[in-house]
């Protein structure tokens, strides 16, 4: 019993020592300045060289992309893919875009084609993360900018609407990253 008191006469004396002590010090002063006028800044600003890249620090750090990248940066969509997510991206290469007819990726990055270039970007990015097992023969996506993607496995590859392969997959923190040696365009509007 005696030790119990003891105990108790202590731990009370701690905490009262402890309240008095916190109570004497003054609050630091926090002062935040914000700019209204300066331009808002998303998740692609973090700077975050500990953490694994996410899809667009991996699209950016990959010399087969800087296509893509400048496509995604005349459509203002760092941002959104530098987000939590989780997104898969199928990842067309320089030579992808290559593939293309002369002077369409330079008509797409135009200020005045921004919506075009967002609705082809969406088309390639669903919503969820799909691991390379999961894309079966026969599965049909629904993409970003709410059209379909087909996919089928041809001679042990992933081929996208008939037209582009799985060269390649990358993991990010926000999702994963198939690359692809074609570009996707969407269906022309009804």
């Amino acid at each position: 019993m005696k030790n119990t008191q003891l105990v108790c006469s202590l731990f009370s004396a701690t905490l009262a020592l402890f309240v008095v002590s916190c109570s004497r010090q003054e609050p630091a002063a926090v002062t935040t300045a914000v700019d209204p006028a300066a331009p808002s800044q998303g998740q692609s600003t973090i700077a975050d060289n500990e953490s694994q890249k996410d899809i667009v620090k991996v699209a950016i750090g990959s010399p087969a992309h800087t296509t893509l990248v400048a496509a995604v940066k005349a459509a203002e969509l760092v941002d959104v893919l530098a987000n939590s997510g989780p997104f898969t991206v199928f990842a067309p290469t320089n030579a992808a875009f290559d593939k293309l007819p002369a002077g369409t990726v330079a008509n797409l990055l135009k200020p005045a084609n921004k919506e075009a270039l967002r609705n082809v970007l969406q088309y390639h990015v669903a919503v969820a993360v799909f691991r390379p097992e999961m894309l079966k023969d026969g599965l049909v996506l629904e993409m970003a900018n709410g059209d379909k993607v087909k996919f089928a496995v041809q001679n042990g590859k992933i081929v996208l609407n008939g037209s582009a392969t799985v060269v390649g997959t990358v993991s990010a923190s926000n999702g994963i990253v198939h690359v692809i040696d074609g570009v996707l365009l969407p269906p022309a509007a009804n």
